[in-house]
């Protein structure tokens, strides 16, 4: 799959370009005035400007080719750069913002005051919204038929990590405003102070989620429920097979699983398969007085037993790909 088709790309790239103009924009303008909160602001656009950056290295090493090394491919590469640009979110953006709001409280700082710092907040709402918006057309372009919440909880790590930056990018921009604002009209900075706290919580929460979204895939995630349900239902729909003793599964990377089974195969439907285009009774007349012919008449069945239940195993993992082309490695084992 090439880089530009692979979900999240779009939303990544939108945001590290919006957010690397913004970044520039209110950094400019905290210099300016001095104030906590646009100091905030220009460290969380900073801060995701990095973090995509390292969302958009995860999907480009996630389409690695499988080799010696990892025979199963690189697909969880996406997440272990999104973990990183998690953690990037609490200790850069959440930290430091943080940091400066409780500085800033102990220790108050006069602001000066521009319409400079609006014109840049109204730039970057806009910009934040933008991309905010092309995330969330991500989101539902693929999880259409259900509720919001159940696309945040589908949604792959890249698109919810811009999704969720983004939504806290716009809040942040309202916040900012409005304590900048309640700072000018009061002459008291800790407003301003204050919102550069508030705007570091809702950074850490956003943190905290995708970091335990990303450690459960991480860790091996089995696939959907009603995936593996309808696998086993189409396993034990086979005649050959009796039923699926044991099933485990795991994630390898975003839409790419692999399953395991363990299974007990039906001798009766095995032994039609085998002397379906022959006589069973002819076969039993020509070895029942032979006592050779009936040796020679075991060693054929038995020779033929496992090279038609690796034929069958064949056949069902080539049915299960066609129907499920997310799960790319199948392993079938006879309890």
């Amino acid at each position: 799959m090439a880089l530009q088709h692979t979900s999240g790309f779009w939303p990544v790239v939108a945001a590290i370009g919006g957010n690397a103009v913004v970044t520039v924009s209110k950094f400019g303008a905290a210099i300016v005035s001095g104030s906590s909160s646009m100091f905030a602001e220009a460290v969380h656009s900073f801060a995701d400007t990095l973090n995509q950056i390292l969302l958009l290295i995860g999907l480009r090493r996630s389409l690695k080719k499988a080799d010696d090394s990892f025979e199963y491919g690189y697909g969880s590469e996406r997440f272990f750069w999104a973990l990183l640009s998690a953690v990037g979110v609490f200790f850069v953006g959440a930290g430091i913002t943080a940091y400066k709001g409780i500085t800033s409280l102990l220790n108050p700082e006069e602001i000066e005051f521009s319409v400079i710092i609006f014109a840049v907040l109204l730039f970057a709402f806009f910009v934040e919204m933008y991309t905010f918006r092309v995330a969330a057309r991500s989101l539902r372009a693929a999880h259409p038929e259900v509720s919001w919440l159940e696309r945040l909880r589908r949604a792959d790590p890249v698109t919810l990590s811009v999704y969720l930056e983004d939504a806290v990018a716009v809040a942040g921009v309202c916040i900012a405003a409005f304590a900048i604002t309640a700072s000018y009209y009061t002459g008291n900075p800790d407003w301003d102070a204050a919102g550069s706290i508030v705007i570091s919580l809702f950074l850490g929460a956003t943190a905290v989620t995708l970091i335990m979204k990303n450690r459960v895939y991480l860790l091996g995630r089995a696939i959907p429920e009603e995936l593996q349900e309808e696998v086993v239902a189409l396993l034990e729909a086979d005649p050959a097979i009796e039923k699926v003793v044991d099933f485990k599964s795991a994630m390898l990377g975003w839409g790419v699983y692999r399953i395991k089974c363990e299974v007990e195969f039906n001798g009766g439907a095995l032994l039609r398969e085998a002397y379906r285009r022959r006589s069973m009774k002819e076969q039993f007349e020509n070895v029942r007085e032979d006592f050779g012919e009936f040796k020679r008449f075991l060693a054929d069945y038995a020779d033929q037993i496992p090279r038609l239940m690796g034929k069958k195993i064949d056949e069902i993992e080539k049915r299960l790909r066609a129907k499920h082309p997310s799960i790319r490695h199948i392993d079938i084992e006879i309890n």
